[in-house]
């Protein structure tokens, strides 16, 4: 696509980047085939090459309006056109760039303004976030129906951690919501590496991951707080740690993205791509490992939903499902599996409406087979999904868990 920024554009500090993209796109419109909101609304501007246009657009000098800012808040930043895009073009990175340029031109509504904010200081922070999840529990039938959604339906406490020191160490994201939302998990994930040999170095000090901020108007937050992660992680890698491992997609598809987002910062960007280079999903450790030695024998029949993080922003579309089939798990057929559930971070609190019909779709679409439980690879989709209160959502890694011998 011919572009010509704008000079005032044209000094943004990834103003190269944004053109080089731009210049990807050919304007053929196959992402819109795959692109949720797109289904939804029917609106080219709410499809990815609609808001490329309008990227461009901004970009280029033209006005930059409230209804260019509702067109890219909308999107759910799923990257499923990425995963269809014949061309490559990288999307997810030009809407964060579009993004921020719009923010900073476009006051938003006060509504907005503290929603947004209120979300950035509870959400990243797991001790308030807990505090408030154990309060609303209690107060649970006082509080309206969208906010009871939010809170789990049961909490599964977790099981106690190997205290045993392996040789072969790794470290682990703890994550901001899911020690309150689902706290078995990471427990979980502990105990079957520790059956397979693999420790899990604690670091209380590494915390949120930053993509709360980092996609609610506020970057340089988000990358503080990626700094912050990566001086809490350093002295455990150089001391030999063979990899970063998360239990939820969505913070691990943003620590793969740390080297390239910290590129330019001279005292970080080779740290930076160390981390990214051993942040590992649950599941890419588990697949190399000799998983027979588990013992795992399970005959239960499960969906799982893919998170949109995992297959589209990590590319490990099917190897969970690979996982857990070889353990003997019965996977019910998920039609469209490619598709958002709508969850996206924050997105069910900023676009309540549009969260609501792509949960109920996504639902439909995983209990069509008839599974006993969903599970799922992403703190954020389990939540949305379970809060339906339809069938059952858990975590995968905690079902591996509790079909050991």
């Amino acid at each position: 696509m011919q572009t010509t920024l704008s000079e005032r554009a044209s000094h943004l500090p990834r103003a190269a980047e944004a053109e080089s993209i731009l210049r990807t796109c050919v304007h053929c419109g196959f992402c819109n085939a795959t692109c949720p909101t797109y289904q939804l609304l029917g609106d080219e501007l709410d499809g990815p090459r609609g808001r490329i246009y309008l990227i461009k657009q901004v970009l280029e000098g033209n006005d930059v309006t409230q209804k260019t800012q509702q067109h890219l808040d909308r999107c759910l930043s799923c990257r499923n056109c990425e995963t269809t895009c014949p061309s490559g073009v990288d999307y997810h990175n030009l809407l964060d760039i579009g993004r921020a340029v719009v923010d900073a031109a476009v006051p938003r509504p006060l509504g907005q303004r503290l929603l947004r904010e209120g979300l950035r200081q509870t959400v990243p922070h797991p001790d308030l976030f807990k505090s408030l999840v154990n309060s609303g529990q209690v107060f649970r039938a006082l509080l309206p129906g969208p906010l009871q959604d939010k809170l789990p339906r049961r909490i599964y406490p977790a099981k106690l951690r190997p205290m045993t020191v392996r040789e072969r160490q790794v470290l682990m994201l703890e994550g901001c919501v899911q020690p309150s939302l689902s706290p078995n998990t990471n427990a979980a994930a502990a105990r079957v590496l520790d059956r397979l040999g693999i420790s899990v170095i604690a670091t209380r000090e590494a915390g949120c991951c930053g993509a709360v901020d980092y996609h609610l108007d506020a970057q340089a937050t988000g990358l503080d707080r990626a700094r912050r992660n990566i001086d809490a992680w350093w002295p455990s890698i150089e001391k030999g740690a063979e990899a970063i491992v998360q239990t939820a997609s969505g913070c691990g598809a943003f620590i793969k993205d740390y080297g390239h987002l910290l590129a330019s910062d001279p005292a970080y960007a080779d740290k930076a791509k160390k981390v990214s280079a051993l942040a590992r999903d649950l599941v890419e450790v588990l697949r190399d490992e000799p998983l027979e030695q588990l013992g795992i024998h399970a005959s239960q029949r499960l969906a799982f939903h893919c998170p949109c993080t995992l297959q589209h922003g990590q590319k490990l579309g099917g190897a969970v499902e690979a996982l857990l089939t070889g353990f003997g798990f019965n996977l019910t057929s998920v039609p469209d599996g490619h598709l958002c559930c709508g969850s996206a971070g924050t997105y069910s609190l900023t676009q309540p409406d549009l969260s609501r019909q792509l949960r109920d779709n996504k639902l439909n679409a995983l209990e069509s087979g008839h599974p006993e439980v969903i599970v799922t690879a992403n703190i954020g989709c389990q939540s949305h999904l379970d809060g339906a209160g339809r069938t059952p959502v858990r975590h995968w890694i905690e079902l591996v868990e509790a079909a050991l011998p």
